[in-house]
């Protein structure tokens, strides 16, 4: 699944009580649990909320007020002194406390009597408590009987004793009560008696081991349920979208769908999932794997049904059905082995012209495995669907992809050149899911890095082999240093394996995606293409149907190449940014050039870190030594370089060869050797990164009121040497003279120190004497460039993608130069001009980006292109979304009393996680405005996060991390942002938005 954000526990002292104030003390005591004691290695292990066999969990309030909030299992205790009863309690015991004094149910629904405490504690969940299931479900076949307002799901399920596990016993299924009303539980035709054969707890059903025929715990278990989609608003589970109902399954959605061992390690077959529903409204039926048969249903005019089977097995996160109204585009893949594929890709009818760039996406995605990993595709069918309201990116649903329409649809009139590569990378990544995470697949959720940052990686590789490696090497570090390095920094650090978790949705994050890319980067690094492909050749042979671990992908690396990478595994446990120091001496009579590099992080044992580097002459500005790979296994090393003639220029951390900050032992920037690099560097990456460092010297400078004239001398002649230089990469060029972002910068100030408004202030200073110093010389390129395009047919290679990346950075240069009514009147008119002659959303988003964010004379111009773009979008929701956000982000003084007025525009809701993003997310990330010293947008952010909490609890958890770092800033906007999380802290939250907000205030 791509895209994600955070997680971890909060323990106080010995108690381990999850609380903060003297209130929460009352309603949120405890939430101490383990869901099974470890018979595993620790090495590696498992969780996730309800995912494994529990053992104990249980609540009690600062007033001795004991109360269950989960299920009990009778006579154990929970591992590591997590039960803070002196004694384990009965199922009788527990029953009682759950249901009123009652064991049984007169209800229809046979779960209507289960119900969680009013006031429940968060659960937490531990990576060494990992425990086989007792028994599992081999295959299982489904029947959807769907009608508005209500859909019965009625499954039959081959239940035998895990091959792996401990030996029979209980069969531990995992539901959802407050979504999934049980009508019907069987065991070999047999109904099953509550209290005799099963017991119901908040999330569980557990059958006992003595109502199975014998011993052995096989037996065929059939549940029937009731579910109403339409009412989903978490969007986890099944539910409507449109004109549309969807499944999105991971991580923990199949048990809102009905009851299962919903957990990553119960591999199944899907054998026959059949689907039924009224023709005219949902004439297309999908599901998983290949297409069985279809036909009208006998005596129900009107209704007709489609049968799926998946002969591979599969854990129930990437089950899927579809049911809807929905246009499609076909075409086919022969495989390297000749084997044809039927392609399909689904939406709304009146998006379909837009899917076109998403097969051919899929088609080089397809190629590329094959000829990269040798990989082909197992089915004789792929299908994808675009649905509007998606929580994540997308989804690898074994072959039927679900994506949200962010990821799938393109056009020139509605997607940026960067939608194009989203696209691109999204499709790629849910395609290399197809081995990758499907059929290897994570064991249990703390591994999830496993599928997650290995397919990041996949996709990454495939994208810039597609493009420019360089370029998307800037772009991906970027990414990585704005976001994943503030995580790291925050308090929702966590390692690319966590170790604990309350709400699994947390952890889809930057870490474990990003950050695990950057991991299996270094395998790569370390072990040569070659033998990263000859560890990938092992893993597949020895895992594939599985699911494994991290240390299993680490194992296989290892013995594939006869290298030891027990040092190596430390990266899996470590959480934060390590640190690489150096330092260096040349000496001039033997030619030898040393470098000393050191590291620190909060491993207690050094990590082993791969720090590419290169030298380049300072006298000729050749590269005299080519890249070479510097294995720092130790505190600190000491590398030498022999046979030189000259006194060298070292490039270090070549193509960012590892997820660290580097940084001189003097703390004295050379900006002179910068200023070297950023010329002559042959290795494209460092070439950019030496001028951005030299940029930031500058803003730093600015910030701190001792602008050099020096520093700016540097930082002029490599901008001046940039635009001019004829043969760089046009992308490349663009990045070049881009400045680092607000984000980026803010990383390198040090905690408590933060004050975006003044980053804001100094990186526009910057900026604006950047473009005043060389107005004509960009105003000039600005025209070739508008020239060389002009009439030219619309393209999405690397050539034309360059020119209008170019194009747009200097545009944004020369409309920064407003400061006077004349200059407003100016830059309005070169961006009503740029707007008007735009034959592509990319530049049309240039133009409007800019005239949001420009006031005086301006404003006139800046209403009428906002009104035009928002008519012209006519209903587009992706469109849309554009305009929402380019107001969000815009640098106006009151911007946040535009963002309050946005909110009640009728195209504005907070149930569709897209429309949130583009308007709420993007105001969190406008960084200037957000943390006003007011205060105001903090607490604005607090009250829609509290509000979209009620409706979707993934989405107010990933904007609830924007209040938690507050210890980066100045004393006054951290004491507003945890007024805030306090204040948020006092309502009912999800275990997701609890989990983020409780940490955030430690």
């Amino acid at each position: 699944m791509r895209l994600s954000s955070t997680a971890l526990s909060i323990l106080l002292a010995t108690s381990r009580t999850l609380a903060f104030g003297s209130k929460n003390l009352q309603r949120r005591a405890i939430a101490i649990s383990s869901f099974a004691a470890t018979t595993a290695p620790s090495s590696s292990a498992s969780g996730r909320r309800n995912d494994c066999p529990f053992e104990s969990s249980v609540a009690s309030s600062a007033r001795s007020n004991l109360r269950l909030f989960h299920s009990i299992k009778s006579t154990d205790i929970i591992p590591n002194n997590r039960n803070l009863f002196s004694k384990p309690f009965a199922l009788s015991q527990i029953m009682t406390t759950v249901r009123g004094g009652s064991t049984t149910s007169t209800s229809t629904a046979l779960n209507s009597a289960v119900s969680a405490p009013e006031e429940v504690a968060p659960v937490e969940y531990f990576r060494s408590d990992y425990k086989p299931l007792h028994n599992v479900v081999s295959k299982i076949n489904m029947e959807f009987d769907i009608k508005d307002g209500k859909t019965t799901v009625t499954s039959e399920m081959t239940v035998e004793k895990n091959p792996n596990g401990p030996g029979a016993g209980d069969l531990v299924l995992d539901g959802d009560e407050t979504c999934v009303k049980l009508l019907t539980l069987q065991m070999d035709g047999r109904d099953l008696v509550e209290g005799t054969d099963y017991e119901l707890f908040p999330g569980k059903l557990v059958v006992k081991k003595s109502a199975f025929s014998d011993d052995s715990g096989s037996g065929l278990l059939k549940t029937v349920v009731e579910i109403v989609p339409e009412d989903n608003t978490q969007l986890s589970g099944l539910y409507k979208s449109g004109p549309m109902y969807c499944t999105q399954c991971e991580a923990m959605g199949f048990r809102r769908i009905t009851y299962y061992p919903d957990r990553p390690d119960n591999m199944a077959v899907f054998e026959n999932i059949r689907i039924e529903a009224d023709k005219e409204s949902y004439p297309v039926l999908l599901s998983n794997g290949n297409f069985i048969e279809s036909g009208e249903v006998e005596g129900s005019e009107g209704r007709h049904f489609a049968v799926w089977s998946d002969p591979f097995p599969k854990p129930s996160y990437l089950f899927c059905v579809v049911a809807g109204n929905l246009g499609s585009i076909k075409d086919s893949y022969t495989t390297a082995s000749g084997k044809n594929v039927h392609l399909e890709i689904f939406s709304e009818k009146e998006n379909v012209n837009k899917l076109h760039y998403a097969m051919e996406s899929l088609k080089r995605s397809m190629k590329w495995d094959e000829d990269k990993f040798g990989l082909e595709y197992d089915l004789g069918i792929y299908n994808i669907v675009a649905v509007n309201d998606f929580n994540m990116g997308a989804m690898e649903n074994k072959g039927l992809n679900v994506f949200n329409t962010a990821y799938v649809l393109a056009d020139p009139a509605t997607a940026t050149d960067t939608d194009y590569e989203r696209v691109e990378g999204v499709i790629g990544h849910e395609y290399f899911h197809n081995w990758t995470g499907n059929r290897v697949t994570c064991r249990d959720w703390f591994q999830l890095t496993l599928k997650e940052g290995l397919t990041v990686f996949r996709d990454q590789e495939f994208s810039g082999e597609m493009g420019s490696k360089a370029v998307k090497r800037i772009e991906d570090v970027q990414a990585l240093r704005a976001r994943q390095f503030a995580e790291d920094a925050g308090p929702m650090s966590h390692p690319i394996r966590p170790e604990s978790y309350i709400s699994m949705d947390n952890f889809y994050t930057a870490t474990v995606y990003s950050k695990g890319a950057e991991v299996i980067r270094m395998y790569n690094t370390l072990l040569t293409e070659e033998g990263f492909r000859k560890g990938m050749n092992l893993y597949f042979e020895r895992h594939d149907g599985t699911g494994v671990t991290c240390d299993d992908f680490r194992a296989a690396m290892a013995d594939a190449n006869g290298v030891d990478l027990d040092q190596f595994g430390l990266w899996y446990s470590t959480p934060g940014t390590p640190v690489v120091t150096y330092s260096h001496e040349f000496d001039s009579e033997s030619g030898t050039y040393k470098l000393k590099l050191s590291q620190a992080s909060k491993s207690e044992t050094p990590l082993h870190i791969p720090v590419s580097v290169g030298l380049i002459d300072k006298v000729t500005g050749e590269e005299v030594v080519p890249t070479t790979v510097l294995e720092l296994k130790k505190t600190e090393d000491t590398f030498e370089f022999s046979g030189l003639q000259n006194e060298v220029v070292p490039s270090i951390l070549r193509g960012f060869s590892a997820p660290v900050k580097l940084t001189p032992a003097s703390g004295v920037i050379d900006e002179e050797a910068l200023a070297f690099l950023a010329a002559t560097d042959t290795d494209g990456f460092n070439r950019w990164e030496s001028g951005q460092r030299l940029f930031t010297s500058l803003i730093f400078q600015d910030l701190n009121g001792e602008m050099t004239e020096t520093t700016k001398d540097f930082v002029f002649k490599a901008f001046e040497r940039t635009l001019s230089d004829p043969n760089m990469d046009l992308s490349i060029k663009a990045y070049a003279l881009t400045l680092p972002s607000e984000s980026t910068l803010a990383e390198e100030i040090s905690e408590g120190k933060v004050d975006p408004v003044a980053i804001h202030k100094s990186r526009g200073a910057v900026r604006l004497a950047i473009a005043r110093k060389f107005q004509n010389e960009l105003h000039e390129m600005y025209e070739s460039l508008s020239d060389s395009m002009a009439n030219e047919e619309f393209k999405v290679d690397a050539l034309a993608v360059g020119r209008r990346r170019l194009r747009n950075t200097i545009f944004g240069y020369l409309t920064t130069i407003k400061e006077t009514p004349e200059e407003q009147k100016s830059a309005a008119n070169l961006a009503t001009a740029h707007y008007d002659s735009a034959v592509c959303m990319t530049d049309k988003m240039a133009a409007l980006n800019s005239l949001a964010s420009m006031g005086g004379e301006a404003v006139s111009a800046r209403e009428s292109v906002l009104k035009r773009f928002y008519d012209e979008a006519n209903g587009d929701a992706l469109v849309l979304n554009k305009w929402f956000t380019a107001q969000a982000l815009a640098d106006l003084p009151d911007v946040l009393d535009r963002v309050k007025a946005l909110t009640q525009h009728p195209d504005f809701s907070l149930k569709n996680p897209n429309r949130c993003r583009s308007l709420l997310s993007a105001f969190t990330m406008n960084a200037a405005a957000f943390h006003a010293e007011s205060g105001e947008g903090y607490k604005f952010i607090a009250d829609s996060i509290a509000d979209i909490d009620k409706l979707n609890p993934q989405i107010s958890s990933r904007m609830g991390t924007s209040l938690i770092q507050w210890k980066k800033y100045n004393e006054e906007r951290a004491n507003l942002m945890k007024e805030q999380l306090k204040s948020l802290s006092q309502k009912k939250l999800s275990d997701d938005l609890f989990e983020v907000v409780s940490r955030g205030l430690k």
